[in-house]
């Protein structure tokens, strides 16, 4: 090695002592100022894409039944109207709503729950809609509020089968969740008809949600129980009143004492 050689050697060294290199990485050297292949290296070939599974074609099995869309809000409560308008008895009308499509709580409850008791009832009582109870066994107020209501017109001196109960809405909604007022007016025209079929002296509607359809009354029902009101069938007047749902009188048992009252007062009606 020249002197030259040497000096720039120990010069480069020393620089990469001064920059931190304290090891040697490879066991031959390397000429750094050797002429460098700057070709690029070929590339990897591409792997081939795996191949894609066929396609199937999505198609309706025959077999399944068409899904059944109710019309339009206005369109089934004018099509309620009309069909119960034109029946003229109690088989007539439970026959014509068990055939009604408008109202979509059908395509989820068990069955239709139409009315129970006398046809000829000079008492009725009208509640809201349908529990999992009735829906199981299509007849309304069977259950835990049922078997109160049983009890209360006992202890009046009413016997059940001497009065006759329905509901506002005849379907169960899912969950026991409240009824829409789409629901509710859709199905208002099947009440009314019972109404005038059954031809009662006294209505009776359990609690706020009926007391609101059928009579129109917004209050609560602490403010509205007791109270007592028209009701115009178009040929005649019906009194009637509302009082607490038996629903609620088993969730609140001190409002029994209220309910009293009311069932003391519709007996005193029926007896004028």
């Amino acid at each position: 090695m020249t002197p030259g050689h040497e000096k720039a050697a120990r010069d480069l060294l020393t620089f990469y002592v001064e920059a931190g290199v304290d090891a040697v990485l490879g066991e031959e050297p390397v000429d750094r100022f050797a002429d460098i292949d700057m070709a690029p290296a070929a590339e990897p070939a591409a792997p081939k894409p795996a191949p894609l599974a066929p396609v199937r074609e999505m198609r309706a099995a025959p077999s399944m039944p068409a899904v059944q869309v109710p019309p339009p809000p206005e369109e089934a409560i004018m099509a309620a109207r009309a069909a119960a308008k034109s029946v003229a008895s109690l088989e007539e009308l439970r026959a014509i709503m068990n055939a009604f499509e408008g109202c979509a709580l059908r395509t989820t409850a068990k069955q239709l729950v139409f009315g129970d008791g006398s046809p000829q009832a000079r008492l009725m009582f009208i509640g809201e809609a349908p529990g999992s109870e009735e829906d199981q066994k299509g007849i309304p107020f069977v259950g835990r509020s049922g078997q109160l209501l049983d009890r209360m017109l006992t202890a009046i001196g009413i016997a059940r089968q001497d009065v006759y109960i329905a509901n506002i809405v005849p379907w169960r909604p899912p969950g026991n969740r409240d009824p829409s007022i789409h629901e509710s007016q859709t199905c208002l025209p099947f009440i009314q008809r019972q109404i005038e079929l059954v031809d009662p002296d006294v209505i009776v509607c359990l609690g706020k949600p009926s007391t609101a359809t059928l009579l129109g009354v917004t209050d609560g029902i602490r403010r509205t129980r007791g109270r007592w009101f028209k009701y115009d069938t178009g040929k005649r007047e019906i009194r009637a009143t509302a009082t607490f749902h038996p629903a609620y009188l088993l969730r609140t048992p001190i409002e029994k004492r209220f309910a009293w009252r009311d069932f003391l007062a519709i007996k005193k009606a029926l007896g004028n």
